[in-house]
């Protein structure tokens, strides 16, 4: 495994110090993650650490252990773990109602976005504070402050004035915004990008995750999100945590990815935009 980074002080990697991110308190603690299916090892051994206000990219190919991790940050998936914390909260020893406080409090970004097409950007968007209102927003429906906490969102993400269109009248990048105001509408603590720009041209998987690095230094949230693209990674994460087959084969800085650790990553560095 490649190493290119020092425990809590120099973790985020030199963009986020150069912003100004402080590196004292870890929203996301990993130690010797394992996720096994029957005889089959998903994830073996793997360590990493999340600062508040930091982007760290996951690289890997399809089936190294991407998508198993960030299910397992929120029990979605079994797991078992030395130390598996998550805002403040032991995982592992979670059920019940704080189990599904944990989960309420991890906002999450899919490559499908996850939207409900028939409803206007805004009902999206508020769906996401269902949580925190209680069963009373079911009948009630949404109060003026949830409307307009939701439409300050919106504007948030550049959307503001497509607050009553229905979402499936919206373009892939202006869906992927609307997912983003959601999540945000959970006042979450973490924010899981699963292959968030997969399905966007290269111009607007760049502003998406621009916007989701701005979110993560504006807002103190820790943002973790998995990609295929090497360019991307170095271009919008502050660190990268490489996986192949399961262990973690890279961790440090984006800018210090070279030809070889992607090499490491992939088996091969001409496909991925090294």
């Amino acid at each position: 495994m490649t190493v290119v980074s020092t425990p809590i002080a120099s973790a985020t990697g030199a963009a986020a110090l150069s912003r100004g991110v402080p590196t004292s308190v870890d929203t996301v603690t990993v130690r010797n993650l394992r996720v096994t299916y029957g005889t089959t090892v998903a994830l073996d051994g793997v360590d990493f650490d999340v600062a508040p206000g930091e982007m760290v990219a996951l690289l890997g190919h399809s089936g190294s252990g991407k998508s198993t991790l960030m299910r397992s940050l929120t029990r979605m998936t079994a797991a078992t773990a030395d130390t598996l914390s998550v805002a403040g909260r032991d995982v592992l020893t979670l059920k019940g109602r704080p189990l599904r406080a944990l989960r309420a409090d991890v906002g999450y970004v899919f490559q499908h976005f996850n939207l409900v097409p028939n409803l206007s950007a805004l009902t999206n968007v508020l769906t996401g504070g269902l949580y925190r209102a209680g069963p009373v927003n079911f009948l009630g429906g949404f109060s003026p402050i949830q409307r307009s906490e939701g439409l300050q969102l919106l504007k948030r993400v550049g959307l503001e004035h497509k607050a009553r269109q229905q979402t499936r009248s919206l373009s892939g990048g202006e869906q992927q915004r609307v997912a983003i105001a959601r999540a945000l509408m959970q006042q979450p603590r973490l924010i899981l990008a699963d292959e968030p720009v997969a399905s966007l041209d290269p111009r607007l998987a760049g502003s998406v995750l621009t916007l989701l690095r701005e979110i993560a230094v504006e807002q103190r949230i820790p943002v973790i999100v998995s990609l295929h693209v090497v360019a991307l990674a170095r271009q919008y994460a502050d660190r990268v945590v490489g996986l192949h087959s399961g262990r973690t084969v890279f961790i440090g800085p984006a800018n210090g990815l070279t030809s070889s650790s992607v090499t490491d990553i992939y088996g091969t560095d001409g496909e991925f935009g090294v």
